[in-house]
């Protein structure tokens, strides 16, 4: 890979040269190109100037910064933005240490690794992140990247550093209006439902990241080129519909969720009447030990033979002295 930006990092009084890598590839995403829908023609973006309407080359194209109260644009050429003085141009100083839970995920931006780009800034690099692996905490910074201004967030993974771009806190907009000011009201025992459904999805797996909405827009388009109808794996379809009984289907939901991992339905708890997960274990433990109570036919046999054995001789003979008794009458 080749490196994306060079600059260091300032650890105190400690400088430590970095090389940042992208950690993401975003050309292996899905994209879509304009057409003509017509004759299928490529419909191209061309940078046109609105006041001439001619087509411009990329070597007249510069940058401007409209401000907010006015309507003009103030051209900026590169001097006057290398100019700014900005110690975030190619430094990222970390401004302080936290846990990596106080950051907002909403804050969270573009990733990169971060490599060591001198023999010198190994040890320190090192450093670093052991301190933040021991300590628990991630750097919070600032570094000016592709002409602007950003927070970052530096943290130790697999034994490298990455940097995390941050977005401003003025950047992540309010909730209002998100959501109506009286919230419906759920029962416990339909969290307690819904806390089964979550801990019956058991772990992630492979196939489960897999870009499966790829594969099959690349399934149509070589159906379309070989003029053939598309192939598609058969699937479960769906449960499509306004949920009516949100208890049924949390019931429901738990039932396909361990059919789909080829569990036993037998041993499931009824979500809601017992609790979560935790709740299903003592449930089949509680199953467990009553079948272990139940006597088996054989144990039932002996325990009867040992039954007899230890009644009593009186007992004994009063039943036979009733049953001589019954033989004079009958006689």
């Amino acid at each position: 890979m080749r490196p994306t930006a060079k600059f260091s990092i300032s650890f105190g009084l400690v400088t430590i040269p970095v090389a940042a890598y992208n950690a993401t590839d975003s050309s292996t995403s899905v994209s879509f190109v304009r057409i003509h829908t017509a004759d299928g023609g490529r419909v191209r973006n061309q940078p046109v100037c609105s006041l001439e309407d001619v087509e411009i080359s990329p070597d007249e194209i510069g940058r401007g910064y409209k401000p907010d109260d006015r309507d003009t644009v103030v051209p900026l050429s590169d001097d006057d933005l290398d100019a700014l003085p900005l110690p975030t141009a190619k430094t990222l100083t970390i401004l302080a240490f936290v846990a990596g839970g106080d950051i907002d995920p909403l804050q969270m931006g573009k990733g990169y690794y971060l490599g060591i780009d001198s023999p010198a800034a190994a040890k320190p690099y090192v450093l670093l992140r052991e301190a933040m692996e021991r300590h628990q905490r991630v750097g919070l910074g600032k570094i000016a990247l592709h002409g602007r201004e950003t927070l970052a967030l530096i943290r130790p993974m697999e034994g490298a550093l990455v940097m995390q771009v941050l977005l401003w806190p003025h950047q992540i907009r309010p909730m209002d209006g998100v959501l109506s000011e009286r919230q419906p009201e759920v029962a416990p025992a339909e969290v307690a439902a819904a806390e089964t459904l979550m801990d019956s999805f058991g772990e992630l797996s492979e196939d489960d990241v897999h870009d499966h909405y790829r594969e099959a827009l690349e399934e149509i388009v070589a159906a379309k080129l070989a003029h053939r109808e598309p192939e598609f794996p058969a699937g479960e379809e769906q449960p499509a519909g306004q949920v009516m009984d949100l208890m049924a289907a949390l019931q429901d939901s738990v039932r396909a969720a361990k059919k789909s991992r080829g569990e036993d339905e037998g041993t499931e708890d009824a979500p809601g009447g017992g609790g979560s997960g935790r709740g299903t274990k003592k449930s089949t433990a509680k199953k467990t030990a009553a079948k272990k109570a139940t006597p088996t036919k054989t144990a039932t046999k002996a325990a009867t033979k040992t039954t007899a054995k230890k009644t009593p001789a009186k007992k004994t003979a009063a039943a036979k002295k009733t049953a001589g008794r019954g033989g004079r009458r009958a006689g």
